[in-house]
């Protein structure tokens, strides 16, 4: 396992790391502790020290997962967990500081930790990043020793811009991958500047850059796959990154030329994904350990090259930019 610096953190943390949505099972499934403690355990087993998890996924469940597994180890693990979504409706006027301390107290309660290492705002609508009270809270937060650092994940590079400019914004949780390159530009510059650390969710577009999916492939009914295409639930941006279905499986057939004999497209989608220094860790996640094993492949791939390099941002421009990049 290779590590990188979680900016101005100074955590020392796995570039391959852990996301957390659907390590109790399948998207959508309820949730299963003995699958998530067999993952979680594989990924510290394999040298993964940082794991992104939420309250909301299964609705504490991972959590408390995650807190069992951090107090069986000896090894020093770092965790991250978001708060603001559950507040309902998940509008601008219900983030409050009172609301976001008791979500701190809550995730704290679920993990039996006594102080978080990052917490980050879940994915807040934009006009909090406009808040200063809101990023304030978290000062007193750290003051009283209940967080050790805040970070921001969010939808927009918009939003990014806005949140690394309060000061105690040391993290930002962003979607970037092949299907979604829009970061690489101001973003990256900027989050290096101000030595704000980088960790990209969302890495293989909701499994698309797996090239595992077809045209018949069928996801269940409680799957974000299925039933939120078109953003009915949540930001479309989160589902394939936005990319229509068929639109990215024709792009990932022309993929798979410029990486020819994989198969599973996973391990160079990750691989090209740490070409950028700016970035400081990816949170791929993992139903079972098999998905975690592809995804640890990356680390022993060799870079792409720059001829490789060159035909994805091709690719990109081609078939994704226009209808993807000025959105997100």
């Amino acid at each position: 396992m290779n590590y990188r610096k979680l900016g101005k953190t100074g955590f020392n943390i796995s570039e391959i790391s852990l996301g957390t949505w659907q390590v109790g099972g399948k998207w959508g499934d309820p949730f299963s502790h003995d699958n998530a403690d067999r993952i979680l355990n594989e990924a510290v087993d394999a040298g993964i020290n940082f794991i992104d998890t939420a309250d909301v996924y299964g609705d504490g469940e991972s959590e408390k997962a995650v807190g069992r597994l951090i107090r069986s180890r000896s090894e020093r693990i770092y965790v991250a967990t978001k708060c603001g979504r559950r507040l309902q409706p998940h509008v601008n006027e219900a983030y409050q500081p009172a609301s976001l301390r008791a979500f701190v107290d809550d995730s704290l309660r679920n993990m039996g930790l006594e102080t978080l290492d990052l917490i980050q705002l879940h994915c807040p609508p934009t006009e909090v990043y406009y808040r200063p009270e809101i990023f304030d809270e978290f000062d007193r937060l750290k003051q009283e020793g209940k967080i050790q650092h805040l970070g921001v994940s969010v939808e927009k590079v918009e939003e990014a811009l806005k949140a690394i400019e309060f000061p105690n914004v040391t993290t930002v949780q962003i979607i970037f991958n092949m299907f979604r390159q829009r970061p690489a530009e101001l973003f990256f510059q900027e989050a290096q500047r101000r030595n704000v650390g980088v960790i990209v969710r969302v890495p293989l577009a909701s499994g698309l850059l797996t090239g595992k999916f077809r045209m018949d492939t069928s996801f269940s009914a409680q799957d974000h796959r299925n039933f939120n295409r078109q953003g009915a639930a949540f930001d479309k941006g989160e589902t394939f990154s936005g990319v229509e279905y068929e639109t990215g499986l024709a792009a990932v057939d022309e993929l798979r030329s410029v990486f020819p004999g994989d198969t599973n497209l996973a391990p160079d989608a990750l691989r090209w994904i740490l070409t950028f220094d700016a970035v400081s860790c990816i949170i791929p996640g993992a139903s079972k350990p098999e998905h975690l094993t592809s995804n640890l492949e990356a680390t022993q791939r060799p870079a792409p090259t720059s001829e490789q390099m060159i035909a994805v941002k091709r690719i990109y421009d081609e078939q994704i930019k226009n209808p993807v990049h000025y959105l997100w």
